[in-house]
């Protein structure tokens, strides 16, 4: 297993006066950022704070599409062709990539949000849509995916098609004994306890604790941390304390050297 490791968290999901997770007190515990590109949440005013947020803090930035839905916070499910969902991830991604560039930055990487991320991983033509967007529109394409990523559809793509996936680990939801996420419509947060036990059997093992206590290998070198839980910031502390307890070095992955650099090679 590496020793170097990763922090995410998903942010850029304000709206307007609606604010949404604790972006600002999160970014300096972090290496990188899913920012939100406007279709579930997020606006072009909250992307450019939140692209600067992240270049003040030395955070690398990834995009985080999702669906057009508002109101539902891209979590419901919809019925979508897989030319609508590569013209619709090149859409969001584009105008993300392009605050990337004002600044100074490049793309990092891609990660599919909420219901889109459940489509993708069950349906393979979106989920090549979806890597052809990804070859298309990121630099050194990269994406981020829950471990196990052997069992989604679309990161199995990904690997064939020269696609660098990164595993991720979360201790703000459940795992059942699969290893699939167990979703939850709200965030409650996490134990700390509870996740400093996690982590370290998750260190010493390679082994995830499952909500019945079953463990469940997973191969990831990323966490992932969701901004709007209320104890959020002490988890962000919480973890990278314990990642560093273990002698990792904390910093934002590298993309393979053997990457495709589009959608025609």
């Amino acid at each position: 297993m590496s020793k170097t490791f990763d922090i995410n968290i998903d942010c850029g999901e304000s709206l307007g006066n609606w604010v949404m997770g604790a972006d600002e007190a999160l970014m300096p515990h972090v290496t990188t950022a899913n920012v939100a590109c406007g279709f579930h949440a997020g606006d072009p005013m909250t992307m450019q704070k939140t692209v600067r947020l992240a270049k003040a803090n030395n955070v690398a930035v990834g995009a985080h599409p999702g669906l057009p839905d508002l109101i539902g916070f891209g979590r419901r499910t919809m019925s979508m062709t897989a030319d609508e969902v590569y013209a619709m991830t090149v859409f969001q991604v584009g105008s993300l990539k392009a605050m990337l560039e004002t600044e100074g930055m490049t793309m990092h990487h891609m990660k599919p949000h909420g219901a889109f991320y459940a489509m993708l991983s069950v349906d393979e033509a979106l989920g090549e849509a979806f890597c052809r967007a990804t070859i298309d529109v990121c630099p050194e394409p990269m994406i981020y995916y829950p471990a196990p990523v052997a069992q989604h559809a679309v990161t199995r793509i990904a690997a064939d098609m020269g696609i660098h996936v990164v595993g991720e680990l979360y201790f703000d939801l459940s795992y059942g004994d699969d290893g699939a996420l167990i979703l939850k419509r709200a965030n409650d947060g996490a134990d700390l306890g509870d996740t400093k036990r996690r982590l370290s059997e998750f260190l010493k093992t390679g082994e995830a604790i499952a909500e019945s206590g079953a463990r469940v290998p997973l191969e990831a070198n990323s966490v992932c941390l969701h901004g709007d839980g209320p104890n959020a910031v002490d988890l962000a502390k919480t973890i990278g304390a314990g990642l560093k307890e273990a002698g990792y070095t904390l910093e934002p992955l590298a993309p393979a050297p053997t990457l495709k650099r589009s959608a025609a090679e």
